[in-house]
C-alpha cells in the first residue's frame, strides 16, 4: 500500500502522476518503472498530465439520470464556456445519490450540479482556487438507533475496555462468539455471510500477523448507507476493528476507503484520534498488553474495488484485479496472512450487539429479518436519502419514511439490493426486505440500497444504465466480463434506438439471457456475474420491455 499511497499523494499535490515524477518513484522505491505505469494506467484517480484548476465530475449513473442528469456534462459545459481552466467529466456514481444529480468540484461534494456552476461562475480565477462548498448531510440525524452510547449512560470504547479488563480473555471471546452468533449479524456489504463464523475463521487460522479491514469502498450506484454511517457513527467502526482485533489476535487495521469520500475520512480521523486520546488505540490499549491500531488507506478509485480480493490486491500495490477463490481471506488474505474483512455498517452493529446482546439485536428484526438494516433510497422518491429499519420491513414502509414516490406518481418497479439486483415490480410493495424474503421473491437484499421507479420511466433504459456501469467498471481480467457486457450494451443500445444490422440476432431477449448465462457461468467476480441480471430481470417481469427488443430482430426478419 505504500506505492499507491505515494502516487495518491503526487495526485492531490502536484495535479498529476507525470512520466517524470514515476521514474523519480521507481528510483526512490526500487521498483521497476513498468509497475508504476501500469498501476497509474489502472486506477481512474491517476492522471499522466495535470488537470485544469477547476475539475468538475458529475455522475451518468441511474439514480442521477432519473433526477435530470442526462446530459448535464453538456450543460455544464454551454455554462461554462470560454472558461479553459475547467474541465467537465462524467464519472460512475459518486456515492451522493441523495442529492442527485451528484457532482464533485475539485473533489469536494456540491449539493447539485448546478451548484457546481455558481460555484466557479463566483470563483476568482488563478493556480490556487478555492474549494467549494461542501454537501450537507440531510440523512444524518443527531442519532442513530445502532448507537448504544447515544443515551449517554456508557461511555465511547467502554465494551472494549471492559472485554480487555476481563479476567478470563478466552471466556470473553466465547461470549462475544455467542453474542454474534446468536445476532443473526450477516454481512451488510452485499454477501450477507454470517458475521460471528467470519470471526471465528480468522481466529482459528493459522499464521501471524492477522489483519481487521472495513471495507468503505461502497462504489455501487444507489449505495450510500456506509457514507452516512462514517459520517455519524465513526467510533463505532473503530471501536468495532478494535474487538475484532482482539478476538483474533490481530495488531493492525486498515479502513479502505472511497476517495470521494472527503468529508467521511474528516468523520472518521476525529474518531480514530479520540480513540487514541482514550487510550482504545496504540501500543497497549487502555493499558493492557495488546497493541491494535487502524491506518486509513484511500481507495486510488475503481468499483471492482469493493471486492474483498482485489481490494486486497490494492493494498498489496497491484492492479486491483480479483483473485480466484478458494483460498478466501480468511486464511490467506493480506500478504497471504489471516484476514477479517467486513464492511462499514456490519462493524458498526458490533457495539450494540455486545452492549444488550445477540437475542436482544434478533428481537429487533420482523418478518424473519434479524436486527437492524440501514437503506440506502433514491430514484423516484421524495425525500432521498439514509434510513434505519428493522430488517423484513417491506419497502412500502420505506418509502412512507422517504414521503412516498415523487410528484405524486405510482410506483412502478424497484431494485431492492443496489444495481446488481432484480427489478420487483410494484406489485411486490409489501415483501420484506429481508435475505430469504428477497430471494424468493426473485431478487436480493444486497448492500440495502433502493432504487424507485415511478411510472412513466422508461424501465429499460434505467436497466440499461446498470449494465453500462458494469462494463464501464469491469477491470477487464476475465474475457467473459470484459467481452459480455460490452456487447449486451451495444445490442441493447442498437435495439432500443430502432435500428438493424446483420448482426443483430433474432429472439434478442433469448440471446441476452444465454449472454447473461454465460457471464454468471464463467465471470471470475460477482461483477461479471451479475452484470446483466437487472435487464434480465425487467425482460422477465416486464413482458412489455421485452417486446421492445423484440421489434428490431423482427423488422430485420422482414427485410432479410
Amino acid at each position: 500500500m505504500e506505492i499507491l499511497s505515494r502516487l495518491m499523494t503526487l495526485q492531490e499535490q502536484e495535479g498529476a502522476v507525470t512520466d517524470s515524477a514515476l521514474r523519480e518513484v521507481a528510483q526512490e522505491m526500487g521498483v521497476p518503472l513498468y509497475l508504476l505505469e501500469g498501476l497509474r494506467g489502472f486506477y481512474p484517480s491517476f492522471s499522466a498530465t495535470p488537470r485544469p484548476a477547476f475539475h468538475i465530475q458529475v455522475c451518468r449513473d441511474a439514480a442521477c439520470a432519473l433526477q435530470g442528469g442526462n446530459g448535464q456534462r453538456e450543460r455544464l459545459c454551454q455554462a461554462l464556456r470560454g472558461r479553459s481552466d475547467v474541465r467537465v467529466e462524467e464519472v460512475s456514481c459518486l456515492g451522493r445519490c441523495d442529492s442527485a444529480p451528484a457532482a464533485l468540484v475539485n473533489h469536494v461534494p456540491v449539493s447539485t450540479a448546478g451548484d457546481a456552476v455558481l460555484t466557479l461562475t463566483h470563483a476568482p480565477r488563478g493556480p490556487h482556487p478555492p474549494k467549494a462548498a461542501p454537501a450537507g448531510h440531510p440523512a444524518h440525524p443527531e442519532s442513530w438507533p445502532t448507537d448504544p452510547y447515544s443515551g449517554g449512560a456508557r461511555a465511547p470504547f467502554s465494551l472494549l475496555r471492559d472485554l480487555i479488563a476481563a479476567p478470563d480473555s478466552e471466556k470473553s471471546r466465547a461470549k462475544v462468539l455467542q453474542e454474534l452468533n446468536a445476532s443473526g449479524l450477516r454481512g451488510m456489504g452485499g454477501a450477507g455471510f454470517p458475521t460471528g463464523s467470519k470471526w471465528d475463521f480468522t481466529r482459528k487460522a493459522a499464521g501471524d500477523p492477522k489483519y481487521v479491514i472495513c471495507n468503505a469502498d461502497e462504489s455501487e450506484p444507489g449505495t450510500f448507507k456506509d457514507r452516512a454511517i462514517l459520517a455519524g457513527l465513526s467510533h463505532l467502526v473503530v471501536e468495532a476493528m478494535a474487538i475484532a482485533g482482539w478476538f483474533i489476535g490481530a495488531r493492525q487495521g486498515i479502513v479502505y476507503l472511497r476517495h470521494e469520500y472527503g468529508p467521511e475520512r474528516e468523520a472518521l480521523d476525529a474518531a480514530l484520534t479520540a480513540a487514541r486520546a482514550a487510550g482504545a488505540l496504540g501500543a497497549k490499549v487502555f493499558g493492557s498488553a495488546f497493541s491494535f491500531d487502524i491506518r486509513v488507506f484511500i481507495s486510488p478509485g475503481g468499483y471492482i474495488m469493493g471486492e474483498e480480493t482485489a481490494l486486497l490486491e490494492a493494498l498489496e500495490d497491484r492492479r486491483g484485479e480479483p483473485r480466484l477463490k478458494p483460498p478466501f481471506p480468511t486464511t490467506q488474505g493480506l500478504r497471504g496472512r489471516p484476514t477479517l474483512i467486513n464492511n462499514v455498517e456490519t462493524f458498526a452493529a458490533v457495539p450494540r450487539i455486545l452492549a444488550e446482546g445477540g437475542d436482544a439485536w434478533a428481537a429487533l428484526g420482523r418478518n424473519g429479518g434479524k436486527g437492524l438494516k440501514y437503506f440506502s433510497v433514491s430514484g423516484d422518491v421524495t425525500r432521498p436519502g439514509v434510513h434505519c429499519l428493522p430488517l423484513g420491513s417491506p419497502l412500502s414502509e420505506l418509502l412512507e419514511r422517504c414521503g412516498g414516490v415523487s410528484a405524486g406518481r405510482k410506483l412502478l418497479a424497484f431494485a431492492p439490493g443496489g444495481a446488481s439486483s432484480n427489478f420487483l415490480s410494484a406489485a411486490q410493495v409489501e415483501v420484506p426486505l429481508e435475505f430469504a424474503a428477497l430471494t424468493a421473491a426473485g431478487s436480493m437484499l444486497g448492500s440495502g440500497a433502493v432504487l424507485v421507479v415511478a411510472e412513466g420511466r422508461d424501465l429499460l433504459e434505467v436497466a440499461l444504465s446498470q449494465v453500462r456501469f458494469f462494463r464501464n467498471e469491469s477491470c477487464g481480467k476475465c474475457v467473459p466480463c470484459r467481452v459480455g457486457t460490452h456487447k449486451a450494451v451495444g445490442l441493447l443500445e442498437q435495439a432500443l434506438s430502432g435500428t438493424s444490422t446483420p448482426e443483430m440476432p433474432a429472439r434478442l431477449p433469448e440471446r441476452i439471457r444465454e449472454l447473461g448465462q454465460t457471464l454468471a457461468r464463467t465471470s471470475i467476480c460477482g461483477l461479471g456475474q451479475v452484470a446483466l441480471q437487472p435487464l434480465i430481470s425487467v425482460l422477465d417481469h416486464f413482458p412489455d420491455q421485452a417486446a421492445r427488443l423484440e421489434a428490431p430482430a423482427a423488422r430485420q426478419g422482414e427485410t432479410a
